[in-house]
């Protein structure tokens, strides 16, 4: 039976000995655990309504398990967490008992908490992944597709971009971003820290954060990454937008195109970028370009009451 540590604050040896559980399991799933919102709470060492909880067993001197529960932004009154976990790959045993454990005491908390919407992300998700999460009150919700390409596209950009300027571009950018994505639960409603803490991070490179400008103002943007720990590297297209002042005039397409040029420009031969499922004029745009299913990520969602 795991025994579980509720960590309202991470410490240092906390969020080291996490570090290393999700290291372990990413190198065996091919994954990262958390997505990069999540892993930033831990890093960070939390912030309100941040709650790890670490699962231990007797004679491992390292967690077998952990889970993190966030209480994010929300444009309703409602209260919305984001809720994902992760069981070391040595610890998985057919009975799922530790991610059971993990998942009951997570949904507690949020219970605890005042309840609300709970929406638990899980990369490339089966059958047992449905059956867990039905376990603790959650159906199937939003899908993401991981789409690839290779590299280079064979195509020229169609439009000028300059490299961000961090200590100059912060503003403008933001106030693309939030109107470009006002309705996204992850990518919208970023503030002047969220930014900041995306630039303090390694891979971080403002030669690949891409702005294209008309008439003096920011029109668009492609932001791009590169996974360095990926073997071999592989290049990602992060986040990519038109200001809504700006569409129709197919500025999407262009920056997609100048960031795989970008990236193919960095010598890597695999480009990558998420999508919504269900977002049809995005899906076409990128299978016209030649991108294809990777995988799909899920997210699990339901309603908690109050305890």
């Amino acid at each position: 039976m795991a025994h579980l540590e509720v960590k309202r604050q991470m410490g240092r040896a906390d969020i080291a000995a996490v570090s290393e559980l999700l290291d372990a399991a990413a190198e065996v799933d091919g994954h990262p655990p958390l997505d990069e919102h999540q892993w930033l709470d831990l890093v960070n060492g939390g912030r309100h309504d941040f709650a790890g909880l670490v699962a231990w067993e007797p004679g491992h001197g390292h967690p077998v398990g952990y889970a993190q529960v966030t209480r994010e932004a929300s444009g309703t009154h409602e209260a919305t967490w984001a809720l994902e976990w992760v069981v070391d790959p040595h610890h998985r045993r057919p009975d799922l008992g530790i991610a059971r454990t993990l998942l009951a005491a997570a949904i507690g908390l949020v219970a605890d908490a005042g309840g609300g919407h709970v929406h638990m992300w899980v990369p490339k998700p089966s059958a047992t992944t449905d059956d867990l999460a039905a376990a603790v009150g959650l159906r199937r919700g939003r899908e993401l597709r991981q789409l690839r390409r290779p590299l280079p596209l064979g195509e020229e950009p169609a439009i000028a971009v300059r490299p961000f300027v961090p200590g100059h571009d912060e503003p403008a950018w933001l106030e693309v971003n939030n109107r470009a994505f006002h309705w996204h639960p992850e990518q919208g409603g970023w503030d002047v820290e969220t930014l900041h803490n995306r630039e303090a991070q390694p891979w971080f490179d403002p030669a690949g954060f891409l702005l294209h400008e008309r008439d003096g103002k920011l029109a668009g943007f492609c932001w791009t990454k590169v996974h360095a720990d990926h073997k071999p590297q592989l290049g990602e297209i992060y986040v990519v937008a038109v200001d809504p002042g700006f569409r129709g005039l197919g500025l999407g397409r262009s920056l997609v195109v100048a960031g795989l040029a970008h990236l193919a420009g960095r010598g890597l031969g695999t480009a990558m970028l998420y999508v919504d499922a269900d977002n049809a004029g995005a899906l076409r745009l990128y299978e016209e370009l030649g991108f294809t299913t990777d995988h799909v990520d899920r997210a699990y969602v339901g309603d908690v009451e109050p305890a």
